[in-house]
């Protein structure tokens, strides 16, 4: 397997989705589906196949494609679509005509509704496609228990009704029809059912479950528990069902959709081609900026330069935001619906392409990750310098006992331990966390400074302003106060605050600046705890062990030296205490704990 192929692998998202494999002559020899894409993807190249033909397969890829999807369903009308549009070599199924079914309401008086595999523009409504034709039956089945329809293909125009043409058949006796023929059922009527059904299929069917439902028990009461039977397992199926998807829409045709993303250095690009209803193109670019170009001007770019490319004609795009094409095409900015569902599926894509060219920069070129990293911090934390060398400070105690500090450190993104620093606290009594911040930050950078060791860019405190303000008056007192960048970071809603500044900045949640600084503080604050709580078992063994009568510290240190613990002293053995404190104290040590026992 070639490296390419290898850091492919590695960066694959671990979602639904479709993905294409191409020869050396850069042509689609096959299209797949996967509920998750890494894994499914991984095992062509990891497993031993029998097939002769898959060991084939594998040895022709050269480079992998892959759309990423919402759902499962998705995935399967998606390579439905592109087995059809490329017919890959190694593809055998779904090459065929056939596609999936649809539900149509024709486009006349007292509408069919019915079961197609072909979507026919002649006005009518189509719903779909549907990935199983049992659930479009078991749908079909809903619609005719609760809504008497016709079923007959006669022209019922007003006319012919007028004039007698029709006579009702035996769907009236068995009371599955009304008999609009005969005009025994009104137009008005027949629509309004026909406006309940429509809601039905596209999932909106509470109201219409629930009168379903009283059929259900209205068998029940009867005793036909069979009939009743039927319709429960068709509702447990309908439940189950998705109504919509979004890969395939018939009202959506001969469109191009376009999103972007970026970040300080780079921007990531998809196009989605559209014909006929169906996506059957995808193409995702990383685009270098070469200045400070905007989201629009980089997007206007990629717009020309991947309709001349690929040739398309499209007389409508759809895109995200307002950009500037002239007058040669339509410029659609959807705000609901299937059309923005679209254009959200783009921008899916082209962040997790961001994501996975992200991941192979790092394993490939981690040097260009850090930089991209630093300076994004550097822009969002509004600082001078980037932010190489952070530190962060967090305090641990419990109304006011064992105080201690900790001080973590991070150089380029990343934790260097060797550098972590435990404090404990000395002149400040009891629960003062603003004191006890002002004397480790002031302990810190004072022996920094003494040793001439580097000092950071940017300081980190767990806390809010008054936190902060102490970690700045112990910088004022060393004289650093403006050489050092110095932000608190406030938990509840992870506010940032800056001297002097009362307003606090809110980073994106999603934002990489965020996640590492939340990194620092948690890290922190799990470095800090584990101190304290090390310190309070310690001081807790050794009040006890303390309790001795006539037993001095070093009597104890040497027993916590070979027993470890306050526990194991107390379950030691006479022999085993004289041989390590002599006979005395050993008396002393195995009477207090023995004596207490028999009380």
């Amino acid at each position: 397997m070639s490296a390419s192929l290898e850091l492919q692998l590695q960066t694959l998202p671990n979602t639904p989705g479709v993905y294409q494999y191409f020869d050396k002559n850069d042509v689609i020899i096959y299209v797949g589906k996967a509920k998750n894409l890494k894994k499914r993807v991984s095992s062509y190249f990891t497993k031993n196949h029998d097939s002769g033909k898959t060991r084939v397969l594998v040895k022709n890829i050269v480079r992998i494609k892959h759309i990423v999807v919402n759902t499962e369903t998705d995935a399967l009308l998606l390579e439905n679509n592109l087995i059809k549009k490329y017919k890959p070599r190694y593809n055998v199924l779904l090459k065929d005509d056939k596609t999936y079914p649809w539900l149509c309401i024709k486009k006349e008086r007292f509408p069919r509704i019915f079961l197609t595999r072909r979507v026919i523009k002649d006005g009518s409504e189509y719903y779909g496609p549907y990935t199983s034709v049992r659930t479009v039956r078991t749908l079909l089945d809903l619609i005719k228990e609760l809504y008497p329809l016709r079923t007959c293909k006669y022209d019922l125009s007003m006319q012919n009704v007028n004039e007698g043409k029709y006579k009702v058949c035996l769907e009236y006796h068995l009371k599955n029809c009304k008999g609009p023929c005969e005009n025994l059922q009104t137009e008005a009527n027949y629509n309004n059912a026909i406006k309940e059904i429509r809601n039905i299929i596209k999932g909106n069917f509470k109201e219409s479950l629930a009168k379903f439902n009283e059929i259900m028990l209205a068998f029940a009461a009867k005793m036909e528990f069979e009939e009743a039977q039927k319709i429960k397992e068709k509702l447990d199926r309908l439940n189950s069902y998705q109504a919509k998807s979004t890969i395939v829409n018939p009202s959506i045709n001969n469109v191009d959709v376009f999103s972007i993303i970026s970040d300080e250095t780079h921007a990531y690009a998809n196009f989605l081609k559209i014909s006929n209803g169906s996506i059957i193109q995808s193409h995702t670019t990383e685009i270098k900026k070469k200045l400070d170009e905007s989201d629009k001007e980089l997007l206007e770019l990629f717009i020309v330069e991947i309709r001349q490319r690929f040739n398309s004609l499209a007389p409508e795009i759809y895109v995200p935001f307002k950009v500037d094409l002239g007058d040669v095409v339509k410029v659609t900015i959807p705000k609901l619906g299937d059309k923005k569902r679209i254009v959200e599926l783009s921008e899916r894509n082209a962040k997790f392409y961001k994501l996975e060219q992200l991941k192979q920069v790092q394993i490939v070129d981690p040097d260009r990750h850090v930089k991209r990293i630093m300076a994004q911090m550097k822009k969002d934390l509004r600082l001078s310098v980037e932010p190489r060398h952070i530190e962060c400070f967090d305090n641990s105690n419990i109304q006011g006992t064992n105080p201690v500090a900790a001080c973590v450190v991070f150089k380029d993104g990343k934790p260097s331990k060797k550098d972590y620093r435990h404090y404990n606290i000395k002149t400040v009594v009891g629960p003062d966390d603003f004191g006890s911040m002002e004397e480790v930050v002031y302990r810190r950078y004072k022996r920094l400074l003494a040793e001439d060791q580097p000092l950071p860019q940017l300081i980190i405190v767990d806390g809010g302003k008054g936190q902060l303000s102490s970690g700045l008056k112990a910088l004022e007192r060393l004289g650093l106060r403006g050489k050092i960048a110095i932000i608190g970071i406030a938990k509840r809603l992870e506010e940032i605050y800056y001297p002097g500044d009362p307003v606090p900045l809110y980073l994106d949640k999603k934002s990489e600046t965020l996640k590492i600084t939340q990194y620092l503080r948690n890290e922190a604050h799990r470095f800090g705890i584990t101190f304290h709580r090390n310190k309070r078992s310690k001081s807790a063994i050794q009040s006890e062990l303390e309790q001795i009568p006539d037993v001095g510290k070093q009597t104890i240190t040497t027993l916590l030296r070979k027993f470890k613990s306050a526990k194991r002293v107390k379950e030691a053995t006479l022999d085993e205490l004289k041989k390590e404190i002599g006979h005395a104290r050993a008396m002393k040590v195995y009477g207090f704990y023995h004596s207490q026992k028999t009380k």
